[in-house]
């Protein structure tokens, strides 16, 4: 089965984090999170954020940055409002690193700077700022699944009174 992990450098918010630990219970995706972050994990906002999934997520901590770089290969793929190309333009391999920023600050420019080839944006008119970083994460995540033709994920479901045709 494919491998996706979504890596949150020093998260801010935490119902964003808990948004997004739901959609990796959901998906299958590993989270990453690297410190600091904005809040502590034993949070209630967090933790209602991402409801009754916490048992389904594979999550791993980190110090810094370094402490995250030092114990992954990649293949890594920034998310950035300052990147140049799309992120439905990318063919996401197997084991691939979907890399967010903070809330306020995103990714660190010297990174970015030192990746180009590897920055994708999400499209949005001129005068927004940003996306949600939960809504973010959710657009990578289901763009690199659809690509895989969601392994292992239910891609049907049935009313509960009704049975389709």
């Amino acid at each position: 089965m494919a491998s996706l992990n979504i890596v949150l450098v020093e998260p801010e918010i935490p119902q964003n984090t808990g948004n997004i630990a739901r959609t990796c219970a959901a998906t299958g995706a590993r989270l990453h999170l690297v410190e600091p972050m904005g809040f502590r994990v034993d949070d209630k906002k967090l933790k209602r954020a991402g409801l009754d999934y916490w048992h389904l997520l594979d999550i791993t901590y980190y110090r810094d940055l370094a402490d995250f770089f030092d114990r992954n290969q990649g293949p890594f793929f920034y998310f950035s409002t300052k990147a140049r190309r799309v992120y439905a333009q990318v063919q996401y391999p197997d084991n691939a690193y979907l890399v967010f920023g903070k809330e306020t600050r995103g990714l660190p420019e010297e990174l970015l700077k030192a990746n180009p080839e590897s920055c994708v944006r999400i499209p949005m008119i001129d005068e927004a700022r940003s996306l949600n970083l939960s809504n973010s994460v959710a657009i990578g995540v289901y763009e690199a699944l659809r690509q895989w033709g969601f392994p292992a994920l239910q891609c049907a479901g049935e009313l509960h009174h009704l049975k389709w045709d």
